[in-house]
């Protein structure tokens, strides 16, 4: 999860494509110029372990705008297609 925020942050499309599953991937991400990512909460987590292949994160992302301060709260699943590979978003 967090190497995603970075990648949101950062305006790092290939790296959100690479670790989206293709089932729910879009074909492009369209960055919010306007938006400037200020930091991460992470609320809870279920699973997600070294041994795990699956695993939810309820996170909360905190974001300024020329409006103001603003955040948005998810709760993301993630899955892991085997031992030490990558985690990839799922919804």
């Amino acid at each position: 999860m967090r190497s995603r925020y970075t990648a949101f942050v950062v305006e790092d499309e290939p790296y959100l494509l690479k670790t989206w599953d293709p089932r729910t991937r879009p074909p492009r991400i369209v960055f919010e110029p306007e938006i400037t990512w200020t930091g991460l909460e992470i609320l809870k987590t279920v699973k997600g372990g070294a041994d795990d292949t699956m695993g939810m994160v309820h996170f909360r992302a905190h974001f300024q705008t020329a409006d103001g301060k603003g955040s948005q709260e998810e709760r993301s699943k993630f899955l892991r297609p085997e031992a030490g590979a990558p985690w990839i978003y799922v919804d």
